[in-house]
């Protein structure tokens, strides 16, 4: 099977983990970074429009008539392509915000999953945005990678010389929706002593050592499809203390020493209990079920319900109720 992805922008790590993991399961593809490209025919890249990136891709479709076997689009500012695409199928995943900001790119987003063979999306939290049939596929965790280590061994390791109890907020403290002066008030609020610490421009492969020195990782976003992070804290039995936000609820709610909350109190009493316990999580005992491979499995599932239905059943399937794997 040969794919060919499509994306805004290359380097997302959760995307690459995606890629690396379906080359393993036989599946060969080549990716498009449509910023990229259509960077070459606009003067600037505040000039990039959505006619850039559609006629862009249109080309490469076109240059690519007899390359691939099916499309994967990545994030709904792309799928617009659908439409275009006459001779294979076309699967779609949405990322988060493009489904569920309510802006112009969701509402096009809403529209065009219409129009794709196929639709992923990564938390449950975003199937209320769609009325059509749709794939639950959350992005998979790199659990080799993202394990415990001894707090000591990640504090030596990144230069965190303190023995305070450090509260980590995996985010810049710049970006709005992740909302970091809440999470200041919280840990303000909290009876605890602890430091609150936040990172920007941390290397993927680095990040594990930055959850398992810290003694939580608070999480307060406005919107999320995920977060990743809360599953990645999890994995290395790292508390977490988060926000109603994607599928927080759901990826925590057997997960000990950890609270999911819709008002502040709710998380100042989390965090409280967090780090008086004294002990981390048993978010690890998910590993299996978050892992990169389970993952794959899934949306190799897709790949082939995609090439194997035929074109008018595809067309003619109603456009209600959700379906998971």
């Amino acid at each position: 099977m040969r794919v060919l992805n499509v994306v805004t922008y290359d380097g997302a790590s959760f995307f690459e983990k995606q890629v690396e993991t379906l080359a393993e399961k036989g599946v060969a593809s080549d990716t498009v970074a449509v910023s990229q490209e259509a960077s070459e025919t606009s003067s600037s890249e505040s000039s990039r429009s959505v006619r850039d990136y559609v006629r862009t891709v249109v080309s490469l479709l076109k240059q690519s008539q007899h390359e691939y076997d099916l499309i994967h689009i990545h994030y709904g500012l792309l799928s617009p392509l659908a439409l275009v695409e006459l001779n294979r199928p076309v699967v779609v995943t949405f990322w988060g915000s493009d489904l569920m900001a309510g802006d112009w790119v969701s509402r096009v987003s809403r529209t065009m999953a219409h129009h794709c063979d196929e639709v992923i999306v990564p938390s449950s939290a975003m199937s209320t945005y769609l009325s059509r049939p749709h794939h639950v596929i959350p992005f998979g965790v790199d659990v080799e990678r993202f394990r415990p280590i001894p707090r000591d061994e990640a504090r030596a390791r990144i230069g965190w010389e303190t023995d305070a109890n450090v509260v980590l907020f995996p985010y810049r403290k710049t970006r709005a929706v992740k909302n970091y002066p809440r999470a200041r008030a919280v840990v303000e609020r909290a009876d605890v002593d602890a430091e609150l610490r936040w990172i920007t421009g941390v290397p993927y492969e680095e990040m594990p050592y930055y959850m398992n020195a810290s003694d939580a990782v608070i999480v307060t976003s406005d919107r999320e499809a995920g977060p990743m992070v809360i599953k990645e804290a999890a994995a290395c039995n790292v508390p977490v203390v988060s926000t109603d936000v994607g599928f927080a609820r759901e990826a925590l709610g057997t997960v000990r020493n950890s609270t999911v909350g819709a008002t502040d109190d709710e998380l100042v009493s989390g965090l409280e209990r967090a780090l008086r316990s004294g002990t981390g999580s048993d978010g690890r005992k998910m590993a299996d079920e978050w892992s990169l491979d389970r993952m794959g499995d899934r949306i190799l599932a897709v790949y082939r319900s995609a090439l194997e239905r035929p074109t008018e059943e595809r067309e003619s399937e109603p456009n209600v109720a959700e379906r998971r794997l």
